[in-house]
């Protein structure tokens, strides 16, 4: 399985699926009374303070006070504002961004204690964009007192350097750091005490963290219930309990639908054939690997590899 898919470590199996395209935007430079709306977009938006302080106001939630070195993260948010403060009068931040030179906007006269920030948008796969954004809450926020702040704040400013620098190599370099500063957030993030549901949070809970790791180090071996309960130490029926209550699914339906995540991504690059793929996602036959597909996805795999070769 790791030799033909490539795949071992939840975090990293989901990310390497979503196939990520980063679009780090112009930092933002402001001194005085401002306020910029943003509107919705799919998939996430990272962000953090290199200086300064600023309000975050997302629909239908309470105004947050960014400060400095604080990083936040925004999972298929509505419209939003960043502002000076909660009561400023906000435009349109498009052609705001537009009117960017050299990879930075400013508002207000240039000064020592303007407000500093650095933000991107990281954009998925379609196909399987949902392993990632129906976990995320619409915000995330990481304090810069909080034990990964000083880690992330540091990504940020680093990502921000990269913004304002033409040198050789540039967009490579952000795209880079933009995802790791996307597995620091989600381990933040996993890690805060009011902790998210679904694969995600379950990575923190030894027993049910285990058993996940070992289904993604071979995906094609073919696991049982008690087999993975064992991993986790716990009675068979504990196991599918706790594994249900964390993750959302049972056991061997989160298996299957993890197959079937692997088996969309391969079939839409059109790197293995249908009896190779049936193999590497654990299944005898190619019939039984079709009717597990057409299940899940709602059309059979040659079918899917079709529309996918066609688009």
């Amino acid at each position: 399985m790791l030799d033909v898919l490539g795949f071992r470590d939840p975090v990293a199996d989901a990310i390497g699926l979503l196939r990520p395209r980063t679009v780090i935007g112009p930092s933002l430079r402001a001194v005085g009374t401002w306020a910029l709306r943003f509107d919705p977009f799919l998939h996430v938006r990272i962000g953090g303070l290199v200086r300064g302080t600023c309000w975050l106001i997302l629909d239908g939630h309470e105004p947050v006070l960014l400060r400095e070195g604080d990083t936040f993260m925004l999972g298929n948010p509505p419209p939003y504002v960043l502002a000076s403060t909660p009561d400023a009068s906000p435009r349109s931040a498009g052609p705001v961004l537009a009117g960017a030179h050299d990879g930075l906007v400013r508002i207000g006269p240039e000064s020592e204690n303007d407000l500093y920030l650095c933000a991107g948008h990281i954009a998925f796969d379609d196909r399987n964009a949902a392993l990632l954004t129906d976990l995320l809450p619409p915000l995330v926020i990481v304090r810069a007192g909080d034990p990964h702040g000083g880690r992330l704040a540091q990504l940020i400013d680093h990502l921000a350097t990269e913004v304002g620098t033409a040198a050789a190599g540039g967009p490579l370099v952000q795209n880079h750091l933009a995802q790791i500063l996307l597995v620091h957030m989600l381990r933040a993030h996993a890690g805060q005490t009011d902790r998210p549901t679904g694969w995600l949070g379950a990575l923190n809970e030894d027993g049910i963290g285990a058993a996940l790791r070992a289904v993604h180090a071979d995906v094609a071996y073919p696991w049982n219930l008690n087999e993975l309960a064992e991993i986790s130490h716990m009675s068979r029926s504990a196991f599918a309990q706790a594994f249900k209550s964390h993750v959302g699914v049972p056991p061997l339906e989160y298996l299957i639908q993890w197959r079937m995540s692997l088996a969309r991504d391969a079939l839409t690059r059109d790197t293995l054939s249908i009896s190779e793929l049936a193999r590497a996602t654990g299944y005898r036959s190619e019939s039984a690997f079709s009717t597990a597909f057409r299940r899940v996805v709602g059309a059979s795999p040659r079918a899917f590899r079709d529309e996918a070769r066609a688009a």
